[in-house]
């Protein structure tokens, strides 16, 4: 039997996500605690993608309560592999999901009225992660800094550094922040004290499919 959940919940990959999202969504006009206690949003890390399995994501759907049930994933370096898998995955419990992902994220009612919502990082249609959306929100006035952040990071690849590619992007943002004041801030801080700017136009696709979602506005 499902254990009972909050009636909104988001399910997501790790804890940086876990930390991010609620001043994102804060900084963009909604406030993150209903209540003292009670977050608007129920946010339950993983720390891994293992929730992509249909056991899992029928279990979730049949939390009692629920009304809206969220997954956010990175697409790494194949976006419609992930697609696919998410997919397949909820085959059993949603039989007419979409072929393709929509580029403003999924919202699906299933046909016990839930609604079920998918983002893919960083924007449902390139490969990447969470640093690659938040790469999005580097303020304009820093574009040309942000690049030679990028370069930098290429240089001190070649120069031994042992990162792997398929984390460039962390390397990145890392070393842009790295260069601000104060430096080095972790990321839901950067978010918190608008270092990266949160309502930078590049947000607002994710902060509307999370509005619409959960309902919030």
């Amino acid at each position: 039997m499902a254990s009972k959940y909050k009636p909104r919940k988001l399910i997501v990959e790790g804890n940086q996500d876990k930390r991010v999202i609620p001043e994102l969504i804060e900084a963009n006009g909604i406030p993150w605690e209903e209540t003292q206690s009670e977050a608007i949003v129920d946010i339950e890390a993983y720390g891994n993608d293992q929730f992509i399995d249909s056991t899992v994501i029928s279990t979730e759907l049949q939390a009692s309560g629920l009304i809206s049930l969220g997954l956010i994933v990175d697409a790494d370096n194949d976006l419609n592999r992930r697609w696919a898998s998410i997919r397949n995955a909820c085959a059993q419990s949603i039989s007419d999901m979409p072929d393709t992902l929509p580029e403003r994220g999924l919202i699906h009612s299933t046909a016990s009225g839930i609604k079920f919502g998918v983002w893919i990082m960083p924007d449902n249609k390139t490969q990447g992660m969470l640093e690659t959306f938040l790469s999005y929100l580097v303020p304009d006035p820093s574009e040309s800094l942000w690049k030679y952040a990028q370069e930098v990071t290429q240089s001190a690849k070649q120069k031994g550094s042992n990162f792997i590619e398929p984390h460039v992007d962390k390397a990145n943002i890392h070393t842009w922040l790295a260069w601000q004041n104060p430096p080095g801030r972790q990321l839901h801080n950067a978010v918190m004290e608008k270092i990266l700017d949160p309502n930078h136009p590049r947000a607002q696709p994710f902060v509307d499919w999370f509005k619409r979602l959960y309902g919030l506005s």
